[in-house]
């Protein structure tokens, strides 16, 4: 396996970082990131070098790359990286927890990101680009389309397909057999039981605060 090149110097960097070299055995050689972002020469004791000219110090012979990008942009942002990492010749890597547990026959695609307890099925299709935070349940024949970002704590049951660049957040649920269309936003603690339309956009559901104060409840 080549050294990485790693695209990012955020938290998810830091964590790529982390899961690649403690449970991966993968080797970090840097860093990069566009110029304009470029604040250290330095980062998890690792050196950073402008996106511009990343092939010039890491040529993409020698190096595979590795996009730690979050689901900014509703995931528009980390795509095109990876598009531009591809364009400069680089191979991108794909990370998978040793504790994840993963069933099914094909391979997730490049630059996917499935971090710890994720449970994936038999049948089910992972694409491109898509980070699955920990502890997420992707159910038999479900299909996740590229560049999608699913937090933790997602139930993505049987059958379903999700579109590109949707985000889903923590807590969702997704009935079995539906269809979410791509760059859909799926906030925490929804529950799904019908198609949604392409670009669609959930209000969440957020909690009340309650007129009756913590010290009151041991007299109900």
């Amino acid at each position: 396996m080549k050294p990485l090149v790693i695209f990012g110097c955020g938290d998810i960097g830091q964590l790529a970082h982390h899961y690649f070299t403690s449970d991966a055995g993968r080797t970090v050689a840097g860093f990069t990131v566009d110029a304009a972002f470029l604040t250290s020469t330095e980062f998890c004791g690792r050196p950073i070098v402008p996106f511009e000219k990343v092939e010039t110090r890491f040529p993409p012979s020698e190096y595979d790359c590795f996009v730690a990008v979050s689901y900014c942009q509703i995931n528009q942002f980390r795509a095109r990286k990876v598009a531009e990492a591809k364009s400069k010749g680089y191979s991108l890597a794909t990370y998978c927890s040793s504790r994840a547990t993963v069933l099914c026959q094909e391979p997730p695609g490049e630059n996917c990101f499935i971090l710890e307890d994720n449970t994936i099925q038999p049948f089910a299709r992972i694409g491109r680009n898509v980070t699955l935070w920990s502890g997420n349940h992707i159910g038999h024949h479900a299909i996740i389309e590229d560049d999608c970002f699913i937090t933790s704590h997602v139930v993505v049951s049987g059958g379903v397909r999700v579109g590109r660049k949707c985000f889903i957040g923590v807590n969702a649920t997704l009935r079995d057999h539906i269809t979410i269309g791509e760059s859909s936003v799926i906030p925490a603690g929804a529950v799904i039981l019908a198609d949604v339309a392409p670009f669609s956009v959930f209000r969440p559901d957020p909690s009340e605060l309650s007129s009756v104060p913590s010290h009151r409840l041991r007299n109900l």
